[in-house]
């Protein structure tokens, strides 16, 4: 059978290709279906040039060139601009307590000085390390406003997410990305903080800042558009006796509120020179940030993304979707940043890319009501035909993989 005429899920291309230069696949799809009911032809995945390179090894490319001096000093203008010395808070970094929030605060108010509020959508079920990690962020010179969602409609929506979408993230980052702009609003800041600019991964927001007036922040008034695990707002209401008042906090803000705020969003990677291994050693230097205990399951490191018990989950689900498990994503970060070879990151690739992250499983489908065979059984049904086969014995094998030693490469 021609690979061709298998189908492929998502609006994914039929053809797998790898990039020259990291270990990521054109299966990476833009952050953009992380805000999206579904997946479907329109959306953008990585891109590749005609030297087969991907978009996020160009953009570090682009990096290397850059003159941070000058950036630093753009920063400086725009710290200015929006410094207060009344004792108000002049900037908002949201954040769970991770490295990269810990970094940015620090580093905007110890080195800047500026004076930011922190706020943190917290998630969905925190690890003991990750919630100490919390604190000690905070405990080293921050005020913060943490928000904790309705608990019984948190879990629905996961349930949701993982049922529809096989993405168990996805209302979580829906609330997480809405929360900041609203209590920018109500606190009256003008100035929101993230970490690295979503072009480092490929993603097509290569500029350092975003208006609040797109579309997926002021939806709101067209509430027929906006879906929750894959479920629109009126069928969640009628179907799932849930209050509009109850998913509020997952919503964007109403264009009236953003007009009046007058709120700027901007990437500290895009002044400052993001590398995420010197974050992780300023983060433990200077507010307490400790790594996992252990190995993450699925990938070789323990500092990234270690506060969310969901989170080893959700990049199995990625794994499952679109071939690409958590190590392509750490040890791609790590060639682009010259920590590894492309020869020792398609090792560690073949080591633990897809490994099943059970040490939290029975947790999580204890927490959203769902049975650990249930959720096989979607894994196998949200399989893409193009990317996933069954090999002699019966068991799932990616047809193809960046060693070249897939199903159909060995054919």
């Amino acid at each position: 059978m021609s690979e061709k005429k298998l189908e492929a899920y998502y609006g994914l291309p039929h053809e797998v290709k790898f990039c020259a230069k990291c270990v990521m696949s054109n299966q990476r799809p833009a952050s953009a279906v992380e805000f999206k009911h579904t997946i479907d032809s329109k959306k953008v995945t990585m891109q590749f040039d005609e030297n087969g390179i991907c978009d996020a090894c160009r953009t570090a490319e682009i990096k290397d060139n850059i003159n941070w001096g000058m950036r630093e000093e753009e920063l400086i203008k725009l710290l200015d601009k929006h410094r207060k010395n009344d004792g108000s808070y002049d900037c908002l970094v949201p954040g769970s307590g991770g490295k990269d929030s810990a970094y940015q605060a620090h580093i905007l108010k110890y080195k800047y000085g500026m004076n930011p509020l922190t706020c943190t959508w917290p998630p969905i079920l925190y690890t003991d390390y990750g919630l100490k990690n919390w604190r000690n962020w905070l405990d080293s010179g921050f005020d913060n406003l943490s928000f904790y969602r309705n608990g019984k409609v948190m879990k629905l929506l996961t349930k949701l997410s993982i049922e529809n979408l096989l993405h168990p993230f996805q209302t979580f980052i829906l609330g997480q990305k809405n929360l900041a702009p609203k209590i920018a609003a109500a606190q009256g800041i003008n100035l929101i903080f993230y970490g690295e600019n979503e072009a480092e991964y490929g993603n097509p927001i290569a500029d350092n800042m975003t208006s609040l007036r797109d579309k997926s922040y002021y939806s709101f008034e067209h509430l027929d558009e906006i879906f929750l695990g894959g479920v629109s707002v009126p069928e969640l209401i009628d179907k799932y006796d849930v209050r509009l008042s109850d998913i509020m906090a997952f919503l964007p803000p109403k264009a009236e509120e953003l007009e009046r705020a007058n709120i700027e969003v901007h990437y500290l990677g895009y002044y400052l020179k993001w590398t995420p291994q010197e974050v992780y050693y300023y983060a433990v230097e200077n507010t307490g940030f400790k790594a996992r205990p252990f190995r993450t399951q699925g990938t070789y490191s323990k500092y990234s993304g270690i506060d969310d018990k969901i989170d080893d989950l959700h990049f199995y689900t990625t794994f499952i979707k679109f071939g690409i498990g958590r190590t392509t994503y750490d040890a791609s970060q790590e060639i682009r940043n010259r920590h590894l070879t492309r020869e020792e990151g398609i090792a560690l690739v073949n080591r633990f890319d897809g490994e099943f992250p059970d040490r939290y499983f029975d947790e999580v489908m204890q927490y959203i009501g769902m049975k650990p065979e249930d959720f096989h059984a979607l894994c196998d049904k949200f399989r893409s035909p193009h990317l996933w086969g069954k090999d002699e014995d019966g068991k799932w094998k990616l047809r193809h993989n960046v060693a070249g030693k897939g199903l159909d490469d060995i054919k």
